[in-house]
């Protein structure tokens, strides 16, 4: 400080309260809270904006009705192969949002999750066929080690994340660790099966029984479609239709899928039985059904004329699906 500086020559100040003046810095307040509420304002602006752009980043519903899986070695399975690639799509490409906490944005989504879900348990349904009749020589021989273990991780709570308080506090495997680690033990089975150390019975019963639960399975969706459609339909906002909706196009397009390799798998019969055409259109029916994109779903009444019932016209072709499926059971039983 400089002796000619005016704070020491003050006569009103003695020199020890000059130099805390002196050195006492100098605040603008406006300029503080000015900043401070575009700091508040920017915070506000991005939460606003992480869930919406984070959702659209996030959401993806591929129905590709031509999706294949990778090339199979010779006498593997073509619907184990695709079974496996589609896990690998969904889980692994797309990842899992079921799953996921609050503060990311998945949590926030409901079509892709339903639909994903509506994927996981038709493979699942699929998994448990192949444990219990196709894997096997006869009812009585020995489970196929590696198709029970994909049946039980198929069958996974599709919601657990890297935590699952309400069985424990410490960390468990995560929906999408059991659903990839099934696709593993899928292509497991199928390389078994390629060297001759596992069994695929392609035989009319095992592909007729196979039909008969997938048939079953749809009879269930086909109801939950039903009951929603008797008691919703007409009202103005149904927050469940998109949901039951989604869940079934993902069931319906995974056994689209499914079936028409199952096509292949089991061509011998089919074309002993002269079922090629009738197998045709079944695959065809699943198509149209798997395929129907409405941009927002609508439960109207069946016979409205402004708001049509998109849930109608999904369980229609449900149950086109499903009589196709207990035709060619019936034809392949005789």
């Amino acid at each position: 400080m400089s002796e000619n500086d005016p704070l020491l020559n003050d006569p009103l100040l003695d020199e020890p309260q000059a130099r805390r003046r002196w050195w006492k810095p100098s605040f603008d307040r406006r300029r503080i809270l000015r900043w401070s509420l575009r700091g508040v304002v920017a915070l506000l602006v991005i939460a606003a904006l992480y869930y919406p752009v984070g959702m659209l980043l996030v959401h993806k519903i591929d129905d590709d009705p031509d999706f294949q899986a990778p090339a199979t070695p010779e006498g593997a399975s073509r619907a184990v192969a695709l079974a496996a690639a589609l896990i690998d799509r969904e889980v692994g490409d797309y990842g899992w949002p079921s799953n996921d906490p609050f503060f990311m944005p998945g949590w926030a989504l409901d079509n892709m999750p339903n639909y994903q879900q509506g994927i996981i348990a038709a493979l699942a349904r699929f998994s448990t066929e192949m444990r219990d009749q196709i894997g096997r020589v006869r009812g009585t021989s020995q489970v196929d080690p590696d198709l029970e273990k994909a049946a039980g991780q198929l069958s996974y709570s599709p919601t657990v994340w890297i935590f699952d308080f309400s069985t424990s506090w410490a960390p468990t495997a995560s929906s999408e660790q059991q659903y990839l680690a099934a696709a593993k033990t899928l292509r497991s089975f199928n390389n078994r099966l390629s060297q001759g150390q596992a069994v695929f019975e392609r035989r009319a019963d095992n592909l007729q029984g196979t039909l008969d639960r997938i048939a079953a399975d749809l009879g269930s969706a086909s109801a939950v479609l039903d009951k929603q459609v008797e008691e919703h339909s007409g009202d103005w906002v149904d927050f469940q239709a998109d949901d039951i909706f989604y869940a079934t196009k993902g069931r319906l397009y995974a056994y689209g899928l499914l079936l028409r390799d199952l096509g292949t798998d089991f061509a011998p019969v089919i074309a002993e039985r002269d079922l090629k055409a009738a197998w045709a259109q079944m695959v065809e029916t699943f198509r149209v059904a798997s395929t129907l994109d409405p941009l927002v779903v609508v439960n109207g009444r069946p016979d409205a004329f402004m708001r049509p019932s998109h849930l109608a016209a999904q369980g229609f072709f449900l149950l086109r699906a499903r009589t196709q499926l207990r035709e060619i059971s019936n034809i392949l039983q005789k």
